[in-house]
């Protein structure tokens, strides 16, 4: 319960700064909602979905998708940031929990991305989006999507800790674009060469964005859909908290040795 309160506290701390400087958080949902238009307008008349889908249903939960991902950078920079000025050693002296301050740092961006969220999803709509739900699948999709966040985070706040310089910010940045693009956000993986798509029907981003087209009623047959797709989606992240959980503590309890 301690840990809870301090990163409770601590959250306000991250709200409070976004709101007096909300560029970051802001340019991150421009730049999903441009990325929604240049593809819908742009590219989706020469696109086509096996079994003849509209590509716009195709699309906005593939972006949804990758707007979780885009968590990595922006995570890793505002923790090497606050790690560079000292910011994080004043925190680490106080007499909190040690589990408070990523924490804070892991809700405060949730909270952030569950807004971005609903924007993307109303953008959507607007562009021609028609996703079929039921209040069971809504809720469904957006923890899918949050929990794959909140994976993304972990990973970013490891990486915050551990690799402070802008070289190593930029190399993260120039390496999550590979990462966005070999999935099946933009095309179906069926389309691309068999062991290409072997590798980005298993990109966690991938999964996400199959099993929220499931649950929208824009199903695309593959090897990794339905029920696998759904597993997929739920197991993977839980496997990258596993791992980077820990290795984040370590790395802030361990800060500066």
């Amino acid at each position: 319960m301690t840990a809870l309160r301090h990163s409770w506290i601590l959250t306000q701390r991250e709200l409070l700064h976004w709101r007096r400087e909300p560029w970051g958080p802001l340019f991150s949902l421009l730049f999903s909602l441009m990325t929604l238009l240049m593809f819908r307008f742009l590219f989706g008349g020469a696109i086509e979905i096996p079994g003849g889908g509209a590509y716009v249903d195709f699309l906005v939960p593939g972006l949804l998708a990758l707007a979780m991902l885009f968590g990595v950078e922006s995570t890793m920079t505002a923790v090497a940031v606050d790690t560079r000025r000292g910011v994080t050693d004043r925190l680490r002296s106080l007499p909190i929990s040690a589990a408070g301050v990523p924490l804070a740092r892991a809700a405060a961006d949730l909270l952030s991305s569950a807004a971005q969220l609903i924007v993307l999803m109303i953008a959507g709509v607007l562009v021609g989006w028609r996703p079929e739900v039921t209040t069971t699948s809504a809720i469904a999709t957006v923890a899918l999507l949050l929990w794959l966040r909140l994976a993304v985070l972990w990973l970013g706040i490891w990486l915050g800790l551990r690799f402070r310089s802008e070289q190593a910010v930029v190399a993260v940045q120039v390496l999550v674009w590979p990462a966005a693009f070999l999935s099946g956000v933009f095309v179906p993986t069926d389309t691309m060469p068999s062991w290409l798509g072997a590798v980005a029907a298993w990109n966690p981003v991938s999964l996400t964005a199959t099993a929220v087209r499931e649950l929208v009623g824009a199903p695309i047959p593959g090897a990794m859909s339905g029920p696998a797709a759904m597993i997929g989606a739920v197991v993977l992240p839980a496997m990258i908290l596993a791992v980077f959980v820990p290795l984040t503590a370590r790395a802030f309890r361990t800060l500066g040795d």
